[in-house]
């Protein structure tokens, strides 16, 4: 390749010969048709080299934007490049919204859903649970339509790029809804204990960080439609706003005030319009049972010592359960552990072997574009249809165009 092409945080330079950058969605199947290897790059906002290859890589970014709301007002069809950020106003203004959001507006909607990105609230699964509908270019450059009343479908949305090349998807949509936004500062530990469960269920979502300096929770940020007043769980109200990461400039983030404004300017962490870190970080995050949560905070906690130094902030929230095979949160509600790590792998991945030890008897579940450890055959335990998504993938690529050595680890 001519430019030097990385992922978002610049810790993967990937080795591909050619980037493409198609207008057409008839280009991307001429390229599948012209063979692999091939992968798809979507927003770059992976950590690991799930997207890498020797071969080709594509971006859909320069696809036509496609947002088509049904008549029904219930789903809306968009294209395979469109990032939340591009799509959620867009649907505002039309009276609708999605029931869940990515905490960073810039990602793609693709690219997120095939990695079961995000979930935040007890109520909500994660961003890939609202795909009613996907289409995809399969290895041999047909175009493959499924939708919820084939089995396929919930094998292939956390697909890993490695079913096909997705190209639309259709995703399920809600009435247009406002939310008010409130972070408290310095909760205490003993009310962690004593609460967790309580606490991440009360706002429409919820999220708990940590720079592990401590054991008290330095900032909770609530997203709900009723007004609070005083404390919360002995946390004091923020005297402004706050970014999630210490130091970081907080006019990066969304609305604090507490004033209800539209669910497309609330749910997210971060505004659009800014980029809300330079990116010199790397990421990694566990999904354990809902009932395992504090368990799980307490095994951070026992070694924190060796977390704080190379971490930047930790967040702790719940997600819903869902129906999708290789979701971290199949047919288990979740607490989520994500942690934003410094941009050191060399410093970083000892202290995720040892973070992965500690949480191990509570069976985590990695998510899959962030940095993670756990050998291929301990994931394969934690999926019941591990198996049928490896004969999802032979079928729609039974010549290998998408796989990379990264998916071959993992599929075997």
């Amino acid at each position: 390749m001519s430019e030097r092409v990385t992922n978002w945080a610049g810790n993967i330079v990937f080795g591909a010969r050619r980037l493409h950058r198609p207008r057409r969605v008839e280009e991307v199947r001429d390229l599948v048709k012209a063979g692999g290897p091939l992968r798809v790059l979507g927003s770059g906002h992976s950590f690991n080299r799930m997207s890498d290859t020797d071969g080709d890589l594509v971006t859909l970014a320069d696809l036509p934007r496609v947002v088509e709301i049904a008549p029904d007002r219930r789903s809306v069809r968009v294209d395979g490049g469109i990032r939340y950020g591009e799509l959620a106003p867009i649907l505002a203004d039309a009276g609708l919204a999605l029931q869940n959001s990515a905490s960073l507006p810039h990602i793609s909607v693709a690219g997120a859903v095939a990695t079961a990105t995000h979930g935040s609230g007890v109520g909500n699964a994660n961003l890939a649970a609202a795909v009613a509908g996907l289409e995809f270019i399969d290895g041999r450059g047909e175009m493959v339509t499924l939708t919820r009343d084939d089995d396929d479908l919930f094998g292939a949305v956390v697909g890993l790029g490695a079913p096909g090349i997705v190209t639309a998807l259709t995703l399920d949509v809600v009435p247009g809804f406002e939310l008010r936004q409130y972070v408290f500062d310095r909760v205490p530990r003993i009310a962690v204990e004593a609460h967790l469960h309580a606490m991440l269920a009360d706002g429409y979502s919820v999220s708990l960080f940590t720079d592990w300096t401590s054991l008290d929770i330095n900032h909770a940020w609530l997203k709900r439609t009723e007004p609070m007043t005083g404390e919360w769980y002995g946390g004091h109200r923020a005297d402004g706003p706050r970014h999630p990461v210490p130091g970081m400039p907080a006019e990066n983030s969304t609305d604090q005030s507490g004033e209800l404004g539209p669910w497309h300017t609330r749910l997210p962490h971060f505004r659009m319009e800014f980029t809300p870190s330079s990116g010199a970080e790397l990421q990694s995050e566990y999904h354990v049972a809902g009932a395992d949560g504090l368990a799980a905070i307490d095994a951070v906690a026992s070694i924190r010592e060796r977390v704080a130094p190379v971490l930047q902030v930790c967040e702790v929230r719940a997600i819903a359960a869902d129906e999708l095979w290789l979701s971290p949160n199949y047919h288990r509600d979740s607490v989520a552990l994500h942690f934003t790590w410094i941009a050191d792998t060399d410093a970083v991945l000892p202290v995720v072997a040892e973070l992965e030890r500690v949480l191990a008897p509570l069976r985590p579940r990695p998510h899959w574009g962030k940095i993670f450890v756990t050998g291929p055959d301990v994931l394969r335990t934690e999926y019941a249809r591990f198996e049928n998504f490896q004969d999802l993938v032979r079928r729609y690529d039974p010549a290998g165009t998408f796989r990379n050595p990264w998916l071959d680890q993992i599929l075997g």
